[in-house]
């Protein structure tokens, strides 16, 4: 399987290109060939895909959408700097205010789900401020 990028999707018109990951021609695919996720596409995610040569150009055998990376880099930037920036013992924790906990939050989301909604990362930062009230992680 080759991994790429997708670099252009319209989805009224149902198509799109891929740009190969090792370089070289954009790779046309078709709507369809994501079959149930479809509506998920959205350009700058990564997808791992077969490819065939047909009489207009490279287009897609057969793809999947790769999940998306999980990393708390991002989340990490976007604690305003100097909040706990205090040293703290082994058996001591950095507290964050709801506001730095919603921007961490947010970041995360933004960079790993890119096909989240406002109102889906808005869901889920409500549910995770919550979990971080009954853990200690959070306070008003």
């Amino acid at each position: 399987m080759e991994k790429g990028t997708i670099v252009r999707f319209d989805d009224v018109r149902g198509y799109g290109f891929i740009a190969p990951v090792r370089g070289g021609d954009d790779v046309f695919v078709h709507a369809n060939d994501f079959g149930d996720q479809r509506h998920s596409v959205a350009v700058g995610m990564k997808v791992s895909y077969e490819v065939v040569q047909s009489e207009r150009g490279l287009k897609v055998a057969r793809v999947t959408l790769d999940p998306p990376p999980v990393s708390l880099q991002g989340a990490a930037s976007a604690v305003p700097a100097g909040a706990g920036s205090a040293p703290m013992e082994d058996d001591e924790f950095d507290v964050l205010t709801v506001g730095q906990f919603e921007a961490s939050v947010t970041e995360l989301l933004l960079a790993n789900a890119p096909t989240m909604t406002g109102g889906q990362i808005v869901q889920a930062r409500r549910a995770l401020i919550a979990l971080g009230r009954q853990h200690g992680w959070v306070e008003d």
